[in-house]
């Protein structure tokens, strides 16, 4: 019994003690974003006389949020099924096309991989 227990409570790659390092505050979110910058970014470009409230940025944060989680989601279920152990853009851009409709898919994928492109050669 007491074996089991000890085993539970040991640290993984055979440390004795756990490091007693504080917890960041941004451990705690669980791993979600805010991107209310970038859509602050967009709006201002598309409709700069305009306001947006809180809400809605909430709402579209919540949006973005689910829809990346989705996608890798799908992407790391292609990369399982391929008997991968590195996520490629190809799984990528398949969870892509597998999850938005038509034109959106394909949009997406043409803009992803520019911004990639951009990304590589800067």
């Amino acid at each position: 019994m007491g074996r089991s227990i000890a085993k539970k409570n040991r640290c993984p790659r055979g440390h004795q003690n756990p490091s007693p390092r504080k917890k960041s505050r941004s451990c705690t979110y669980l791993g979600r974003r805010n991107y209310s910058l970038y859509i602050n970014r967009i709006r201002k470009e598309v409709v700069p006389e305009r306001g947006i409230s809180s809400r809605t940025f909430d709402i579209m944060n919540t949006l973005i949020n689910n829809i990346f989680e989705r996608i890798s989601t799908q992407a790391y279920s292609l990369m399982c099924f391929r008997n991968r152990r590195t996520l490629t853009p190809e799984d990528i851009q398949k969870a892509v096309y597998l999850l938005l409709p038509g034109r959106l898919a394909k949009y997406a994928v043409a803009f992803g991989s520019e911004a990639v492109q951009r990304y590589v050669h800067s």
